[in-house]
Formats: structure tokens, sequence, C-alpha cells
């Protein structure tokens, strides 16, 4: 039997390593599929519910693995539902490459069904590398070229095969004029600045009193040496969201995450501080940075492209951050005399450690969210890998859960997308089968995705070596995170049409389909309902009723945010009194003296 276009895509794809690819079957890739029918399904296809899943999955796998994660669907409307997933890959610099079909060359341009303008429709979230492959001898070089691009520039690339070329016999390109061969290696690289650059960043630094640092994902493989820089200059360390496993939070100095949903103590390193070195972080919002006039900056970044956007930075030291890094320590002082701004900041995370244990033990109705995320921290493997949906729950993921040595966490950081708690866990699943999984999901991304994808793990759980996959829902009946933000943000109280969600029965949902659900409506049995999640011999969902009225707006929310969630009150919001008791008992947490966390 002859070798297809479909047979040399699947075998190219093993070539790389590639070991499963996550799609939705449609007749746009028919000859793709007929070809894993040939393979014995390798690479394994992973079948999800909605091709944004499969794309989210893809994010995951290749968040959680390092490696280069792959997604799979047809022409047209397939295309289409890849887009959200492709766009949190491309916001959150994540290697991913999309297969998709296409009609027939003899069709395109006829507005035949299902034909859509590709090309004009990943132009953007694939800007780095789009193809169309129109005959066989295209092939070998255009795979290999979205692979490592999408390594090369960690974004997404899109190969696009139309339905009758996947049928074709494979022919390699020959050694002819307008013929390009390929290759498949790989080699790995290193990004370093030159030794000017490093003696000035390294001046600035030296002649820091109140230095702090600020680590995103791009730091994740310098741990060593960001704990050394740290420790050599005396810092306190703050962590974007994406880089919250970066550092451990058991280190003394490590200030946690910042932001709208960081830590008090990351606000007070910013806006103390007299120096910043920031490294692999995009992070966005500068009125959570120093003051222009008051710190000076040095940036690291791999990405030449991302240097010198959020903050006026001195020096933009572009290079890999580990080897970077490396260079920078032999050029700082070894032995710094005043110790005063270490310790203080090490007293601001203690403190704050406190505050944070007291305001998960404040009384709500039924159940203080703060509450669950604070008990499952204790009870976190050492090896889990957690993903956190957006909206409330990134809050309580942020704040509450202590990052230790091996754990690992994400969630969609730039993008901020909802619905990708679960597909993220599943894609983390594949990455590491040996591994206990947890989502933390509100009970609107749960409604969008959530529950679709959970059909998803009953049917892989046999896969897993671990069978553990936790999924817990904060179920508050509200669109929660946007309903606080209308009110600190525009003093708009909550509009009921929009941010009520109706009432689903979640753990029932996940018994319906053989696996273990667990509702939990009282305090008293949040801890026993985790145990029992950690424990199942599979996939569960553990449903927490918490009270919307505990406020996630930051604790070192302004003056104006505080007015304007006031103002919501006085114009009539349905929850005022609960807003306002609860509000009042979460923030003279941090007034009151109280037993501080270990």
């Amino acid at each position: 039997m002859s070798t297809k276009v479909s047979d040399h895509v699947l075998r190219r794809l093993r070539e790389w390593g590639v070991e499963q690819v996550f799609g939705y079957p449609g007749d746009g890739i028919n000859g793709l599929l007929a070809a894993w029918g040939r393979a014995e399904n390798q690479p394994r296809f992973i079948q999800s519910r909605h091709e944004e899943m499969s794309a989210l999955q893809a994010v995951g796998y290749a968040k959680f693995s390092g490696r280069l994660g792959v997604c799979v669907a047809t022409s047209g409307p397939g295309a289409i539902h890849l887009l959200n997933g492709l766009y949190d890959a491309k916001l959150d610099h994540v290697p991913v490459v999309a297969i998709v079909g296409q009609t027939h060359r003899s069709a395109m341009g006829g507005s035949y069904q299902q034909e859509v303008d590709l090309h004009a429709l990943f132009k953007d979230v694939a800007s780095e590398f789009l193809e169309t492959v129109t005959v066989p001898e295209q092939l070998p070089n255009v795979l290999d070229r979205a692979i490592r691009t999408a390594y090369a520039r960690r974004c997404p690339t899109a190969v696009i095969i139309p339905g009758d070329v996947q049928e074709l016999d494979y022919s390699p390109p020959t050694h002819e004029f307008k013929m390009v061969p390929s290759s498949l290696d790989r080699s790995s690289w290193t990004a370093i600045p030159s030794e000017e650059s490093l003696q000035r960043a390294a001046e600035i630094l030296n002649s820091g009193d109140k230095v702090a640092i600020l680590v995103g994902q791009g730091a994740a493989g310098a741990r060593a040496e960001v704990e050394r820089v740290a420790e050599m200059l005396g810092a306190g360390v703050a962590k974007a969201l994406l880089g919250k496993d970066v550092l451990s939070d058991e280190l003394p100095y490590v200030t946690g995450s910042i932001g709208l949903l960081g830590t008090r103590p990351s606000y007070e390193l910013m806006r103390d501080c007299d120096t910043l070195l920031t490294i692999g972080s995009s992070f966005p919002y500068t009125q959570f940075l120093p003051e222009f006039d008051k710190a000076r900056g040095v940036q690291i970044d791999i990405d030449p492209h991302m240097v010198g956007m959020r903050y006026p930075y001195e020096v933009n030291l572009v290079g890999d951050a580990k080897a970077t890094l490396q260079r920078l320590i032999l050029l700082l002082d070894a032995e710094r005399g005043e110790r005063d701004w270490y310790e203080t900041v090490c007293a601001n995370v203690k403190r704050w450690r406190g505050v944070m244990e007291r305001r998960a033990l404040q009384s709500a109705d039924p159940i203080n969210p703060e509450y669950v995320a604070h008990t499952l921290d204790a009870l976190l493997p050492s090896d889990a890998i957690v993903t956190s949906d957006s909206g409330s729950a990134a809050n309580w993921y942020a704040r509450h859960l202590t990052m230790r040595p091996g754990m690992r966490g994400s969630l969609s950081g730039t993008l901020a997308t909802m619905g990708c708690g679960v597909p993220y866990a599943i894609g983390a699943k594949f990455a590491h089968p040996d591994r206990p999984v947890i989502a933390l999901v509100g009970d609107g991304a749960m409604q969008m995705n959530g529950l679709a994808e959970m059909i998803t793990a009953a049917k892989y759980r046999d896969l897993w070596e671990d069978p553990r996959l936790v999924v817990a829902v904060w179920n508050n009946h509200d669109l929660n995170q946007v309903t606080w933000e209308m009110r600190a943000m525009g003093g708009a109280p909550s509009f009921l049409p929009s941010q009520e969600l109706p009432d689903v029965r979640y753990a029932e949902f996940a018994r319906s389909l053989g696996l273990t659900g667990i509702r939990v409506e009282k305090p008293e049995d949040v801890e026993a309902g985790w145990r029992a999640g950690l424990e199942a011999d599979g996939p569960a969902v553990i449903e927490f009723l918490t009270d919307p009225a505990v406020p996630p707006v930051p604790p070192h929310a302004t003056w104006d945010q505080m007015e304007a969630t006031a103002a919501s009150i006085l114009r009539g919001d349905a929850d005022s009194a609960s807003m306002v008791r609860q509000g009042f008992k979460a923030k003279v947490q941090e007034f009151l003296p109280g037993r501080e966390k270990k």
C-alpha cells in the first residue's frame, strides 16, 4: 500500500516525539483519521467534546510538559472553534501546532460547504507561521517549520491540509529547482546578553538598598539562580501569576502573587523598593509596579520583542534567565551589610500569612470560599499539579495555595479565558499521567466547559497511572469575579440577569458518568470533602456551596474602589447586606493582632 500524505503527517509527528494529538473529528480531516487507523492510533488521538477544548488541552499539555502541544480540527467550524485555545497559547507564549483540514482544492473559492478563508482566520493567531499544503512535496518542510517555529518563538502555528491533498500519494521533495528539503534536528541554543550590559545591570543592583524581584514563567528554569540572587541582594521576590510555581512559597522572602489577585506584601514590596529586577515576566499592570521615579530597573527576558514595555528599565538584558543570572551572579556583591529591608519583607510575609488564615476562618453563608482553598493548601500532595480557571477561584488560587518544591500550577495568565481549568487539567494528566491534578473552577466556568469535559476525563481515566483528577467547583450561583469588578471599578450593583447562574448539581452529574461526586454544604465538611476527592480511584468532582458575598477584591484596594463598592450598595445591590458584613470581616483581619501561620 502506498504512503499517503496523511500517513506521512503522522509519521513526521512521531519522529518529532509527539505522543498525542488533541482533536475532534470531521470530514475535512477524514484522510488523517483514516491514517490514524492505519497507524494504530500513534500518536494517540485524544477526543474532546469541542475543538476549543482540544486547543486548551494542547496548551495545558505544553505548559506542564515543556513539549509541543498539537491539536487537530476539521475545516470551517472546527477551525473556528480552535481559535480561543490558540489565542491562549499565543498570549501565554506556549508552543502549539494546529493541523487543520480544508475543502478540496477543486472547490476552493466556490463558496463551498464549510469553506472558510483559513488564512484570513488564522492570520493573527498563527502569525509566526501559517501555511497551506497544496502538493505532497511541500509537506515535510511546512510541518517541520511549523514545529520549529512553535518551539523557537513559543507560539501557536498552523498547517492547513485540504481534504484531497491528505489522500494523495506522498512523494518527498527532490533535488531540483524550487524544491525545499527539510530535516528533523532541533539543536538546543542559549541566548546571553553582552558583558557590557551585564556590568551595567550589576552596578544598578549592587547600588540598591531595597531590591525587589519580580519573576514570571520565563524564570522557571532558573530557580536556584533566582534564589541565589535574592539572597545575595537581600531582596523580596514577588510572582506574576504565570510564575507562581517558579519559587517555593515556603521561602520567607517570597511575597506571593502580584496585582489585583495578589498579596499585600507583594504590594508593599513594589511600593517601597528602590530597585526592581524583573525576570521572565511581562506583567502588564504598571500601577502595581514601583512609581516610575522611585526605583531603578533591570529586566531579563529571552524575547527581544518583549523587553522595555512595562517599566522604564535602565538595562534590558536579552537572554535566557538561567544563563544570564549565572553570569550576573559573578558580578554581584557577595556580602551586603544592611539587612533591614530583607527583615521587613520577611515580617510582612509572615504577618500576611496570619491575615489570610484569619480571613479563611471567618464564617460565611454557607461556606467561606477562602476556607475551601485554605483547607486544600495543607492537603496538597507534594507532586500535585494545580490548574485554576479564570474568575474568583483564581483569587483563592493566587493567595491561599502554598507552592512547594515539585508542585506545578498554571492558569490562563494573559487571555484570562473562562473555561480553561478542566481542559488544562486533562492536558496535564496526559503530560504527567503519574501525578495528581487538581482543577479549581467556578460554577460559571464549569457550566461553560467543565461539565462536558468531565465526559472526556471519564473516557480516558484508565490511561493514567495515577487516576486522581480532582475538579473543585465553587458553587455560588454567581459570575462572581465580574460581579465584584462591576461593584469595585464601576460602582454598579450586580445585574442579576447577566450575573445570576442556574443551580446545577455538579456532583450528581459526575456520579452519572461513573465518577466520584461529592457535595459539600457545610464548613465542617470541607476537609472531609477534599480528602474524599484526593483519595478517589479516578476523576472526582467536589462541589462546594460557597458565599458569593465574600469579596475577592485585593486587600490593598484603593479608596476609589472602596467608594465605588459602597456606591453599588447605595444603588440597591441585591446582596448589599451580606456584602457589607463579609467585606468588613475580611478587611478588618488586616488590622487585628492574631496568631500568625507558621
